[in-house]
């Protein structure tokens, strides 16, 4: 039995030098992030109008207060947490609004940087909530299955809403409209997280080897209730027609899984099965079809007499951009039409900004996720591990189909680039995000009692 449990023991993180708090650092950056989301602000609005932006003075003081209640939050209650998570987010967020304000002045008729504006203070808000609210981030295990049937729930309400540009993504009330699934893949994330971590031994040790291959099959008993709660949700979406958000979950139950077992069959296995998942679906859904069909020639319609498509369209704006920008307010990607401001943004940071502003936006993204994965690594308790791994995956692959679809790498999907986006949902959604990463962060990197730090190495090998 003891050579059994050291089979799948994990071993602790070394204790290594305690971490400084360095929340001087994480002030200086934000401070840095809110100057330079008001220095764009302020120069979208000389660029386009030819003078300052009216209501300029209100907009930077709501920033900076914004940023000051979330450090004073992180100071007192996570005060471990990484530095760079916060800026990070603010800076992301920041940016966001200045590109959706450039936008709203050449669209006159669909004005959205006001809302996108209150619902960044919202999720700024939440983000106080969270951090202030849940001091061990274990206390979330307990809810695991309250969770995923929240998150259930939330898929499947506006499956009874009219669709909106061929989805069934949004609930719409008293003239308010939301996508529930943007939080629903939170919850299943601590479902995932929570129900892998109890099962980590017969994960890694039962089930039949198959032949030629490092992987096990694993027993119905231990894969089946988290296997059904996946493919119920996947099944929910594409009754949706919300295939974006699907592929999301089902690239974040595939990492997690290997994460748990450490397994890289698991990785192969899942690019299979997603691959024949989108081969069918995009063979006989039209909707599917039709954006297959332009990305395999975005210009076709132009070919035909018809002009360019959105996507034709957002590689003319890349192009235009070349390396350093044709500069705020000066490009013309407004063309894209109504998808400019959410699932094109980028084409408009790609003009205006160029290839070096574009780079630097996909590196902020890079370290926010890195630092997530950092946390993880560095967490003591498999629960904290695999939900910090499973948070960070969730941006970097919503930032991976969102860029690869506007670029022409994969087909386009219907999704909102995080922070930078519009879409009260998705930055309400983000922020939450980043507020549990600072919780985990903090837990990663505070100093262990010494009475733990003593025995740390047996509680991991107990496993």
């Amino acid at each position: 039995m003891t050579a059994l449990t050291a089979q799948v023991a994990e071993p602790a993180p070394p204790p290594g030098v305690p971490h400084a708090k360095r929340r001087g650092v994480e002030l200086t950056l934000l401070a840095g992030a809110v100057l330079i989301s008001v220095l764009g602000h302020l120069y979208v609005g000389l660029a386009t109008i030819g003078h300052l932006p009216p209501q300029a003075s209100r907009h930077a003081a709501g920033l900076a207060v914004a940023a000051l209640l979330a450090h004073l939050a992180v100071r007192l209650r996570a005060p471990y947490a990484d530095p760079l998570l916060l800026p990070i987010a603010f800076l992301l967020n920041g940016l966001g609004l200045v590109l959706i304000q450039r936008l709203d002045l050449t669209t006159p008729a669909h004005l959205t940087a006001g809302d996108q504006l209150l619902w960044s203070g919202l999720g700024a808000a939440l983000f106080v909530v969270v951090v202030a609210a849940l001091r061990d981030h274990r206390v979330l295990q307990r809810y695991a299955y309250l969770a995923v049937a929240a998150a259930l729930a939330l898929m499947l309400v506006p499956v009874f809403f009219p669709a909106v540009n061929g989805a069934h993504i949004w609930v719409r009330f008293a003239g308010l409209s939301f996508q529930p699934g943007e939080f629903a893949k939170i919850l299943l994330a601590v479902f995932f997280a929570s129900y892998l971590a109890a099962n980590r031994t017969a994960l890694a040790l039962t089930g039949r080897r198959i032949a030629g291959l490092r992987l096990r099959l694993l027993p119905g008993r231990v894969l089946g209730p988290i296997l059904a709660i996946w493919l119920l949700s996947v099944g929910v979406l594409v009754l949706e027609r919300d295939l974006g958000t699907s592929l999301l979950f089902f690239g974040l139950f595939v990492i997690m899984l290997f994460t748990a077992t450490g397994r890289i069959g698991w990785i192969a296995i899942g690019l299979v099965l997603a691959s024949l998942g989108a081969y069918a679906v995009g063979t006989f859904e039209p909707h599917v079809h039709g954006r297959v069909e332009d990305w395999l020639n975005p210009f076709a319609s132009i070919e035909q007499g018809r002009g360019p498509g959105q996507l034709a369209q957002s590689l003319f704006a890349f192009g235009a951009g070349g390396l350093l920008g044709a500069g705020l307010g000066h490009g013309q990607s407004f063309l894209i039409g109504f998808a400019a401001k959410s699932d094109f943004i980028l084409a408009t940071a790609g003009e205006e900004l160029g290839l070096a502003g574009l780079c630097a936006i996909l590196v902020l993204y890079a370290l926010l996720v890195a630092r997530g994965f950092q946390a993880g690594l560095a967490l003591r308790d498999p629960f904290g591990r695999l939900l910090a791994t499973g948070l960070a995956s969730i941006v970097a692959l919503q930032v991976f189909v969102i860029a690869g679809g506007v670029t022409g790498l994969i087909p386009l999907t219907g999704m909102a680039m995080p922070f930078l986006a519009q879409g009260g949902s998705s930055v309400v959604t983000n922020w939450v995000i980043v507020a549990l990463l600072v919780r985990l962060s903090d837990s990663a990197r505070r100093p262990r009692p010494p009475a733990e730090g003593a025995c740390g190495g047996a509680e991991g090998g107990a496993g």
